[in-house]
């Protein structure tokens, strides 16, 4: 399929190229930006004036919840939903069931998003068999069936004698490992951020130091270890100082932020609404705004939707019943788009953290809009509105921003110079 895209303000991050122009794809790569190559002939036309053309959207944690999980969400619904919030490449966490630590779960995964066709899809495989934090999981036959990293998601090891040798054995093969830093015990029971909020509304929290403590424990076996390490899902601003500090050491590690951190506080749990109940928990303003500037400053150098998508009854408990997450991959790029709307960040700082930042921390083949590259782009409007949940591609419905009004409009997602979305 040959597509020409006419008069879109071209945006690509990694080269630092933003000029108005056309984009030529043939093949399902870009064959050409600016003039035409010979002999070309576009079967269809896509007029882009006044719209931006970017790279397609690289989201770090996307649950898909197939296999296991099929009341929540399906490979084709979820990566549905993603390709509608600009994302063409995405990764899948390991909390599946059977738990994602076989070759065959990771082929089956794979299988079926291929079958689906909506974005690309790169597994996450559980570092542990069955996320116990036990035994090793068989990593190398798990990459080599697909999964780019490794991670045991919020569930520890048993001990860190246990976590080192996994690291060791992880950085031998060259292998990322995925962390998401929370002490077990200090968080064990919490709700909600230890703080003012937390006991005004009587619920029982999670203070700062169970990230701190478990971030300084796993950056000291990064170091000791040497293995490629991206830090998930970090939430307090003092994380983001132990991140940027390893960094200046010269470690192997990089880190993302969950988009709603970057917006919503703790306060926002005022009225007990289960929309707000994540884990990791919201934190503090104060919080908040140290992650904000660790983004601009690249000391976090990812922006992921951290997408949960949930059943209806999984929310409809009192708040401390209820399942932790939020359903927003669909919402990403508007969301994202009110980061540079409050003067937060300028467009194509934005644009790096939400494609070539999470593509170079896992090294994933995307976030370059080159010629030769695969045409995996994103047209959006940046003057249009979207009114969240208009249209909702999701199984979960668990979003708090629902029947808000976003900044900027996803027009279409092209996957392989495929349309895999158009609105």
């Amino acid at each position: 399929m040959r597509i020409v895209i006419l008069g879109a303000r071209v945006i690509d991050p990694a080269s630092g190229l933003d000029q108005l122009g056309d984009l030529y794809l043939q093949d399902g790569k870009i064959a050409a930006i600016g003039q035409a190559p010979a002999g070309f002939v576009a079967e269809q036309s896509i007029d882009a004036q006044g719209l931006v053309a970017a790279p397609g959207l690289v989201d770090l944690s996307v649950a898909l919840r197939e296999p296991g999980y099929s009341r929540k969400g399906s490979i084709a619904s979820e990566t549905l939903a993603a390709a509608a919030g600009g994302i063409t490449s995405l990764c899948c966490p390991p909390l599946t069931r059977p738990i994602l630590d076989t070759p065959a779960v990771a082929e089956l995964i794979l299988d079926r998003a291929r079958a689906a066709g909506h974005t690309k899809v790169f597994p996450i495989g559980a570092l542990s068999k069955g996320l116990a934090g036990e035994q090793l999981a068989e990593l190398v036959a798990l990459r080599d069936a697909g999964c780019v990293a490794f991670g045991n998601g919020l569930d520890s090891f048993k001990n860190n004698r246990t976590l080192r040798r996994a690291l060791e054995y992880a950085a031998t093969f060259d292998l990322c490992v995925v962390f998401h830093s929370q002490d077990h015990d200090l968080a064990e029971g919490g709700l909600a951020h230890e703080g003012a909020t937390a006991s005004f509304l009587g619920l029982p929290g999670i203070p700062e130091s169970a990230e701190t403590v478990a971030l300084a424990r796993d950056l000291l076996l990064v170091e000791q270890t040497g293995v490629r390490a991206h830090f998930s899902q970090l939430t307090s601003a003092r994380g983001a100082q132990l991140i940027a500090e390893a960094q200046a050491r010269g470690l192997p590690v990089t880190s993302d932020v969950a988009l709603y951190q970057l917006i919503l506080t703790d306060e926002a749990l005022i009225d007990f609404s289960s929309l707000y109940h994540v884990q990791p928990p919201l934190r503090t303003a104060a919080d908040r705004d140290g992650l904000r500037a660790a983004v601009r400053s690249g000391v976090i150098q990812a922006i992921a939707s951290h997408h949960q998508p949930h059943e209806a009854d999984a929310k409809l408990a009192p708040f401390g019943a209820t399942e932790p997450g939020i359903s927003s991959v669909e919402l990403l790029l508007p969301l994202a788009l009110s980061l540079v709307q409050d003067g937060l960040l300028d467009l194509p700082t934005l644009l790096t953290r939400l494609s070539i930042g999470p593509a170079q921390a896992l090294r994933l083949p995307a976030g370059r809009l080159a010629v030769g590259q695969p045409a995996d782009l994103v047209l959006f409007d940046p003057q249009a509105s979207t009114l969240a949940g208009e249209t909702w591609y999701s199984k979960g419905e668990n979003c708090p921003f629902l029947g808000h009004c976003l900044p900027g409009s996803v027009r279409y997602t092209l996957v392989d110079g495929h349309i895999s979305y158009q609105a």
